[in-house]
């Protein structure tokens, strides 16, 4: 698990879906529902000022009754983000999922936003590594590499 997140950018690409502070709680959701991820980057002129995932909207807008339609999601995102550097490797970003509690992870190399990470991808990405690694072991085992 010595693999960088940068590889793991690589593979699953950097696209990174973000609204402004000003746009309301519906607004960050309808974004989140349109490209079925479970997070958006807050962003202001260009520079990641939060993050609004799932457990936002269930924590601070639902369990408070408050009107997404008429709340900026700047009022109850996340400000304080979590980040990771490219060269960080999978099993230290294991581990901060982990420690931090949460699932998404933006990448971020001297202040600028390369992409974002999930659990999700982690996960994919170690079921894909096992898998290959299975499928070698049962060429090796019967016979299909050469001594």
């Amino acid at each position: 698990m010595n693999t960088s997140i940068s590889t793991l950018l690589e593979h699953k690409g950097s696209d990174i879906y973000s609204v402004p502070a000003a746009a309301t709680v519906a607004d960050a959701v309808r974004e989140m529902n349109h490209h079925k991820i479970g997070c958006v980057l807050i962003m202001d002129e260009g520079r990641l000022t939060g993050i609004f995932t799932e457990r936002d909207v269930l924590t601070r807008v639902v369990a408070n009754d408050i009107n997404p339609r008429a709340t900026p999601v700047a009022q109850v995102m996340t400000e304080e983000v979590n980040t990771v550097a490219p060269e960080a490797t999978m099993e230290e970003v294991m581990t901060l999922f982990a420690e931090k509690r949460c699932r998404h992870l933006p990448v971020v190399e001297g202040g600028r936003l390369l992409g974002l990470i999930s659990i999700g991808d982690i996960s994919r990405w170690v079921a894909a590594a096992h898998h290959a690694e299975c499928e070698q072991l049962k060429q090796y085992i019967s016979g299909g590499y050469p001594s």
